[in-house]
């Protein structure tokens, strides 16, 4: 069966051109699927893991059919709330792309930056309004916008939002906004909260899944390198340095914690940078563009501020510590693998951290291939309940010592091979991987020697 192309859809000829001019002529699944139900008006729930294509499947069709109506004033007519700032300004930056050909405008309002530019923007007048939930209502209470002639409802990432504490400020908008519209709600995980919080306005929506929800995208290759908690950052600067890693994405629990990793690897002449919420928006935005034109090639990152992180061909992800809530895990992982390329999720994981492992491989529905670094697996100054080796005994099946010992030099690519099966190694453990591939090998598409400071 052909593939249907985007000039089967039904879209303006000018999005068709403006998609033509970005290189893609063949919809994803969840394209494919919500775009002709949005195009219709019918409301959508849409599950989709990040890096799908999910933001297009939504921004086309609203885009479409806005040009198709003429604006009565300069009211915003489409409301697309996200939970970060950076995502946000990454939803705001495909509206204008693609309607770069129509006579509409598409504007972002977020707090970290002053409010007085954003209101005379909103003076200007918009049709797309992308938002986070608290400035919108900042702008709502101090009288500097309208909301009454919205058509067209946007949740962008609503199960972060729900886990971000939003959900009053949700239903604040939702009070306020006209009570005939079109209403789209997309989410990387379905909880019992999202499924509540869709019940309440989503009317006959269709049910729309791309993908299984709660699992890894199928390009990407997970491992978990045991290391005590203070030679975690040894071990890092290692990967980076034997694997010549041009650039990586690493998850911080804590912002101090994001710190003092930036402090660490600096310290090892790796040019790095951090973003989390005590980062001013400038901060932010500065350190995100630097590692997207690759001035830097580490990006530390904790998970309020990675929403939104959108980077072509980024081959790998390191959790640095293990997040404490296992959804957090697939919306880590799932920056890399994106698009159909191939990725590698790398998790330092110490003794105390063995708590947070189980409800994650709980989640994915697999065991995490399990790989010792060589010099980094037996540290025990700092393990106050039991060895890695001694918590690997108690998972059903157990897991060898995947390929035997070796370090982390080999250079194969990420799924390239590293002398060694996954989980089948000389211990006697069975093999775990499901992905194929080599757990701990890594390349980077090659560091530059001269690093730029961050």
């Amino acid at each position: 069966m052909e593939p249907v192309s985007f000039d089967e859809l039904g879209l303006d000829e000018r999005l068709l051109k403006t998609i033509a001019r970005s290189g893609y002529s063949t919809p994803t699944p969840i394209q494919l699927q919500a775009i002709p139900v949005i195009l219709k008006g019918g409301d959508v729930m849409g599950g989709a893991r990040t890096g799908t294509g999910k933001t297009a499947a939504f921004a086309l069709p609203i885009l479409h059919n806005l040009s198709k109506r003429r604006a009565m004033d300069n009211r915003p007519r489409a409301l697309v709330l996200t939970p970060t700032r950076e995502l946000a300004a990454q939803v705001n930056e495909s509206m204008i792309t693609y309607g770069k050909n129509l006579k509409l405008y598409s504007t972002a309002i977020f707090g970290g930056v002053g409010i007085n530019p954003q209101i005379s923007e909103l003076r200007k007048g918009v049709d797309i309004l992308v938002a986070t939930p608290g400035r919108l209502l900042d702008h709502l209470g101090q009288g500097t916008l309208d909301l009454s002639a919205i058509e067209i409802l946007v949740l962008d990432e609503a199960d972060r939002m729900l886990d971000m504490g939003f959900i009053h400020d949700i239903r604040k908008v939702l009070d306020i906004l006209p009570e005939k519209r079109q209403n789209l709600l997309f989410s990387a995980t379905y909880s019992h909260s999202i499924k509540k919080l869709a019940d309440t306005f989503l009317r006959n929506p269709a049910l729309i899944e791309v993908a299984p929800r709660n699992t890894a995208a199928p390009d990407v290759d997970l491992v978990v390198h045991p290391v005590s908690l203070k030679s975690k950052s040894s071990l890092l600067a290692k990967l980076i340095e034997d694997g010549d890693w041009n650039k990586a994405l690493v998850f911080t629990r804590t912002k101090h914690g994001a710190n003092r990793l930036v402090t660490s690897l600096e310290r090892n002449n790796i040019s790095a940078a951090a973003i989390h919420g005590n980062k001013s928006q400038t901060a932010r935005t500065k350190a995100l563009a630097e590692f997207k034109q690759d001035k830097i090639n580490i990006l530390v990152a904790t998970d309020i501020a990675a929403r939104g992180i959108d980077i072509d061909q980024l081959p790998c992800v390191v959790n640095f510590d293990l997040p404490n809530v296992a959804e957090d895990y697939i919306h880590r992982i799932g920056r890399t693998g994106r698009a159909g390329k191939s990725g590698i999720a790398i998790s330092l994981v110490s003794a105390d951290e063995q708590k947070l492992l189980f409800p994650i491989e709980k989640l994915l529905g697999t065991k995490i291939p399990v790989k010792f670094i060589k010099g980094f697996d037996q540290n025990p100054e700092d393990i106050h309940e039991e060895t890695f080796v001694d918590f690997h005994k108690k998972r059903s099946g157990g897991f060898g010592r995947s390929g035997g010992r070796s370090g982390s030099g080999s250079r194969g690519g990420p799924r390239g091979s590293n002398g060694g099966s996954n989980g089948g190694g000389s211990n006697g453990g069975s093999s775990n991987s499901s992905r194929g591939g080599s757990a701990g090998s890594f390349r980077g598409p090659g560091r530059s020697k001269s690093r730029a400071a961050s």
